[in-house]
């Protein structure tokens, strides 16, 4: 029987050995959220940059460019980083760049692993029958808000251990603390994340809607993993309401 492990920061990283594994990273606020949501409105390919300058650069290859710094829109860039600015219809068939603080640094430093998955509640099902189907041992890495612990990724890796624990091993005590987490709070996420520092700081920025729509289970069959330079979406585009 596979396990399945939880990395609560990238910061982390260097106590795991990557290798054999499939890696689902996850920033729930807001960029897996918002690449999955990217992908289930029509984008061909993601192109996650640490950088940027880097990001920048894609633009002369006819990309879109998307940008996040400290949970506002960067300067100079085509989209930002909530899920409302990518249904539109202004990514379809387009190949976005996309650099945010925390979700594409940490699927940078994942590189290791056997596969990368973007994981999201929008996509929980869809993640969660990949791993099913890969039958590797499972590390669920939170990207975290700048090197330290957040309280929705964690909800994320508890609600991913929920629907595998039938199938998956574990014995440590970070998938253990993240499963009752998210038993404790599932009925009502919103309500649970209201006072987490990184929901107060996105409130500041009058971002409720975002919050609200990331929290939501399953809407999408899209599932973006790792292939060569990029991400694809190998799942099923499927857009619910």
């Amino acid at each position: 029987m596979p396990s399945i492990d939880v990395c609560y920061s990238p910061e982390l990283l260097h106590l795991y050995d990557l290798k054999g594994k499939a890696v689902v990273a996850v920033d729930i606020l807001r960029a897996t959220s918002t690449m999955v949501t990217a992908f289930a409105h029509g984008a061909t390919d993601i192109f996650p940059v640490m950088k940027l300058e880097e990001c920048q650069a894609y633009a002369a290859k006819g990309c879109l460019i998307a940008a996040e710094r400290d949970g506002v829109k960067a300067e100079g860039f085509d989209l930002g980083n909530s899920p409302f600015a990518y249904m539109n219809g202004n990514v379809q068939g387009r190949t976005i760049a996309i650099t945010t603080t925390n979700g594409t640094r940490a699927i940078h430093l994942s590189m290791e692993a056997d596969e990368i998955i973007v994981g999201s509640f929008l996509n929980l099902q869809a993640v969660a029958n990949h791993l099913q189907e890969l039958q590797l041992d499972v590390l669920i890495v939170c990207a975290g808000w700048k090197g330290k612990f957040n309280l929705e990724d964690t909800l994320y890796a508890g609600a991913l251990v929920e629907r595998l624990q039938q199938a998956f091993s574990f014995e440590n005590d970070a998938t253990l603390a993240s499963l009752y987490l998210y038993q404790t709070a599932k009925q009502d996420l919103v309500t649970f994340l209201r006072q987490s520092s990184h929901v107060r700081r996105l409130e500041n920025l009058e971002i409720h809607k975002d919050i609200e729509f990331c929290l939501q289970h399953d809407k999408f069959g899209v599932l973006p993993v790792w292939q060569q330079d990029r991400l694809v979406d190998i799942g099923v585009r499927e857009v619910k309401g």
